[in-house]
């Protein structure tokens, strides 16, 4: 016996469900067109004429999705001039009420206010001629029809240009993201094997043992700016393909950054304070790239020689403060997009992030990360607490 998937009843869609409307309004039609026949099945050329508009409108109605405007002053044109012919009130205003509602779904709410008032026009002259079965019951009541279907149209245009708008604010954020994250990975590294190939090629005649130390870093950092870029493009994976097993980077990896800060000549003290506790994903990891972008400024742009990292829990935020003895922010020189990412990764998580000159000299950047609230129960593991975070962030 054959097994029936309820998943695959479905009603038709698009120009089938068209074709399909169109054919029952025809039948219906048929239908009360044939109590106008006499005994002897002899029709009129009036109902002749009416069966050829109907079929005609019926026929129409596939077309409303293309020409929506086209089709819906053919159908209703039509219909009246049905009706017109007709003594009997039968179903072919479906068609062109049909046609209204794709009018107004399409946002040309003038064209359906428009066609819905001839309509409207339409047939209470007839009720105020006296023809066939229209009263001005009839009218009121198929005001109110019009009415209620322009309106669904333009809420249906409304929710769909709603979430048209919606895909694309969500496609730029993630654009932006992508983009600060290839910044982030590929600037920092970049940045430290430029600074090591500089001084490779000034070291090269002096020194040839320094220029192998730095060309042992450029080696070094190259490697590790492509495993990191690596990891980062398996995040950009199709849906299908497997999860990247590597765990995104967080202040766990400090110690990686200060080392490739300190090829690049850079010294890096990290001071902690505070009662450390385990960090959401995605505080954890903007945090990373907040101190990793800030040092890639120092070897770039500072000319600094050391860069104090301060990093202090507290239970509602974390906070950052990385300060250089560099030359500080250049006057006339424009900011780059690595401030501006930093600030966008601390606003994404409601925090703060100020960059400017240091209290000294140098440069400072200072951040502050919101968390969220701490567990009621304070004897709870912080393996449990870290569990019911997010792991994407």
């Amino acid at each position: 016996m054959p097994h029936l998937d309820p998943a695959r009843l479905r009603l038709p869609g698009g120009p089938r469900a068209d074709l399909a409307l169109a054919g029952v309004v025809l039948v219906l039609v048929g239908i009360a067109e044939g109590q106008r026949l006499g005994p002897d099945w002899q029709a009129t050329p009036s109902t002749t004429l009416s069966w050829i508009l109907a079929v005609a409108v019926c026929a129409a109605l596939p077309m409303r999705r293309r020409h929506p405007l086209a089709t819906g002053w053919a159908t209703t044109i039509g219909t009246g001039a049905y009706y017109l012919l007709s003594t009997v009130d039968g179903p072919l205003v479906v068609i062109p009420i049909a046609a209204l509602y794709t009018l107004a779904a399409q946002g040309r709410i003038q064209a359906a206010v428009a066609m819905a008032a001839v309509m409207i026009i339409g047939v209470g002259a007839g009720a105020l001629a006296g023809t066939g079965d229209v009263s001005g019951t009839a009218v009121f009541m198929l005001t109110g029809w019009l009415a209620a279907v322009v309106a669904l149209g333009a809420m249906r245009h409304g929710r769909v240009a709603y979430a048209e708008e919606e895909a694309r604010l969500r496609a730029t954020q993630e654009r932006l993201r992508i983009a600060r994250e290839l910044h982030d990975v590929i600037g920092h590294n970049l940045s430290m094997i430029n600074v090591q190939a500089s001084a490779a090629l000034h070291r090269l005649a002096k020194d040839p043992g320094q220029a192998q130390e730095a060309l042992t870093a450029i080696k070094q950092g190259s490697k590790e700016g492509l495993q990191e870029l690596r990891a980062t493009l398996r995040v950009l994976r199709q849906a299908d393909e497997q999860a990247p097993t590597a765990p995104a980077p967080g202040l766990s990896r400090l110690d990686d950054l200060v080392s490739s800060a300190a090829r690049a000549g850079l010294d890096v003290r990290v001071e902690h304070s505070g009662a450390d506790r385990a960090l959401p994903a995605a505080v954890d990891l903007a945090a990373y790239r907040i101190v990793q972008e800030s040092l890639t400024n120092a070897v770039k742009h500072s000319k600094a020689h050391l860069v104090v990292v301060r990093i202090h829990h507290t239970d509602r935020d974390l906070k950052l403060t990385i300060e250089d003895d560099g030359q500080g922010a250049v006057p006339g020189h424009a900011v780059g997009s690595g401030i501006a990412g930093m600030t966008e990764r601390a606003r994404a998580l409601g925090g703060t992030l100020d960059a400017g000159p240091g209290a000294t000299s140098g440069f400072a950047v200072r951040a502050r990360l919101p968390l969220p609230n701490p567990p009621a129960d304070h004897h709870e593991p912080i393996g449990g607490a870290v569990d019911d975070q997010d792991p994407a962030g």
